[in-house]
């Protein structure tokens, strides 16, 4: 099983951007569609973005489209999720999950490993 650490949360200021990244350790990157979720207090894990093994054109929830973009660098055996345009609303812990397929991970229902989230904090 893909073990996953998220890195790259912290404070920011509304307007402005941060690049979250997903290091994988384990098996190798290459055999997992990716994708990223989010979990403000007192409301149920989100979908955000999710791309599939090849890194083909990625999948993006309606909340984040035009604003969050997803990557990945096989080599590194790293996804990143480039976030712009953040507002207090985005404040969240942020995940990231793997799977075998992008709609798997998309339904939510396929998911194979978690990261431990890391917190992102947009003042206003």
């Amino acid at each position: 099983q893909v073990q996953l650490v998220e890195s790259g949360g912290g404070l920011v200021q509304g307007g402005g951007s941060l690049r979250l990244s997903c290091a994988a350790s384990g098996p190798t990157l290459r055999t997992h569609a990716m994708g990223w979720f989010r979990q403000a207090p007192g409301k149920e894990r989100e979908f955000l973005a999710a791309i599939s093994r090849s890194g083909g054109t990625p999948t993006y929830a309606d909340s984040v489209k035009g604003r969050f973009s997803i990557s990945r660098d096989n080599a590194k055996n790293t996804v990143y999720l480039q976030m712009n345009s953040l507002n207090v609303d985005d404040t969240a812990v942020y995940y990231c999950a793997a799977g075998l397929t992008t709609p798997g991970i998309v339904g939510g229902k396929g998911i194979d490993s978690w990261g431990q989230g890391t917190q992102v904090t947009v003042s206003s």
